[in-house]
């Protein structure tokens, strides 16, 4: 299934995230899914997520699809040419997967492998066009597909909260015409932003699926305002996660605080797409409180 379906019908989507383990066994993240991830339309998997090596996002969305989860195949430009590119494009449709996620990736500097080259032979954006071209049946050289070309919805990542909105916005005017056909955002926690962003981009006409991520702790939320481009916690949401640290640790002010933000901003976007990083279990009432 591919979720433009879901968006063309005017449903609002809701979506998750899996990062695959630094091992094949992937037991553990089918077993979270299928507990935690119900009422979710599909799943994200990560590509070696902040450069650190995994197991890869093909093969694990693979083994969702194998189980009845729709998975969205997420892929970057730092590990792979445009030939690998191309070809593993090729290797998710054979798989029948529907949905792929278009991202530039992480360098390699901020991983657990900093000595490794990056590839960067594509960014997001022509890494968006390289599919829109498959799926017309040729690849990047203008060389014919042989049989029924792909099709995908195909995503790609905003940042509504950065500091430069405007050049955010130009970004995604830029993805749009390469041919995203959805999109999704970094971690909102700044509703004001996120809403003043939405009010301009709503112009071109993509529905869009605001990112959340449940805060644990005060530290981490300084931790992605110092470290993460794109992040914006407000000091008055790190104050109330240090007001009661036994409760934050449990995570009921994290999820106190994304289900508010999603309330605030629901008129506003399309969707809203949950990364739990490590908080699986949390989703379902995270769910249930919004009303998802």
């Amino acid at each position: 299934m591919r979720i433009t379906e879901l968006f063309d019908r005017g449903e609002f989507v809701t979506t998750a995230e899996v990062g695959p383990p630094k091992g094949f066994h992937v037991e553990k993240i089918l077993g979270d899914a299928k507990a935690y991830f119900h009422g979710v339309a599909a799943v994200n998997v990560t590509d070696n997520q902040s450069s650190v090596m995994r197991l890869g996002s093909l093969a694990t969305s693979v083994a969702l699809k194998e189980n009845g989860i729709t998975p969205i195949f997420q892929m970057t430009c730092r590990d792979r040419n445009r030939i690998a590119i191309q070809s593993d494009i090729l290797s998710a449709a054979m798989f029948g997967i529907e949905n792929v996620l278009c991202l530039t990736g992480d360098h390699t500097t901020m991983g657990d492998h900093p000595q490794a080259k990056p590839v960067y032979d594509l960014d997001s954006v022509s890494l968006l066009h390289a599919v829109k071209m498959m799926e017309s049946g040729v690849d990047m050289a203008g060389n014919s597909l042989i049989g029924e070309p792909p099709c995908f919805a195909k995503g790609a990542v905003v940042s509504p909260c950065s500091d430069s909105y405007e050049a955010q916005l130009a970004k995604m005017e830029r993805k749009a015409f390469a041919g995203a056909d959805f999109f999704q955002t970094q971690a909102v926690y700044d509703a004001e932003r996120f809403i003043r962003f939405m009010e301009i981009a709503k112009k071109f006409g993509k529905p869009v699926q605001m990112g959340i991520v449940i805060p644990k702790s005060a530290a981490m939320a300084r931790y992605m305002n110092r470290s993460i481009p794109g992040i914006h916690v407000p000091d008055s949401m790190i104050a109330e996660l240090e007001a009661d640290v036994p409760r934050a640790k449990a995570g009921i002010t994290g999820i106190e605080i994304v289900t508010r933000i999603i309330k605030e901003c629901r008129p506003y976007c399309q969707g809203v797409h949950i990364m739990a990083l490590g908080w699986e279990a949390k989703v379902p009432e995270v769910l249930k409180r919004a009303n998802l």
